[in-house]
């Protein structure tokens, strides 16, 4: 039953049903170093982790400037980005795009498709020091 619950409470979130997250809940904003996650692209590097509300990806992480062709299949991607953008959240560095602080997403892949600027899929995206991916570190 454990299981299954902890697989609810994976799956909800990317679905944006918040059914059995915590209102008021404060969020760690500093992750152990053993849970740290990485999503690298073109030498850009970004550094994140699971969140009780889903993942937040750290201040100083960086995403690339344009978007992918996917992002015209899926405008939400975009749309999000440009709302951070807006926010002041994202700000535009050289040829990259920098968090100026911490921001939580519904899921790693809505945090990896900002960073990739279009469609990522999150538990392939971000790894652990040693290369291991989101999936598989969930599976243990």
């Amino acid at each position: 039953m454990e299981v299954f619950l902890e697989k609810i409470n994976q799956l909800l979130p990317v679905l944006g049903i918040d059914l059995l997250v915590p209102m008021a809940g404060a969020t760690t904003r500093d992750a152990p170093t053993s849970k740290l996650l990485y999503c690298e692209i073109k030498g850009l590097k970004a550094t994140g982790f699971r969140s009780a509300n889903g993942f937040l990806v750290q201040k100083g992480s960086e995403a690339v400037a344009s978007e992918r062709p996917s992002s015209e299949k899926w405008p939400w991607t975009r749309n999000l980005r440009q709302k951070l953008k807006d926010d002041g959240v994202l700000s535009e560095k050289g040829d990259r795009l920098l968090f100026t602080k911490d921001i939580e997403f519904a899921s790693p892949s809505a945090a990896a498709a900002v960073i990739h600027g279009g469609h990522a899929n999150g538990l392939t995206s971000w790894k652990d020091a040693n290369g291991h991916t989101l999936k598989e570190l969930e599976v243990v």
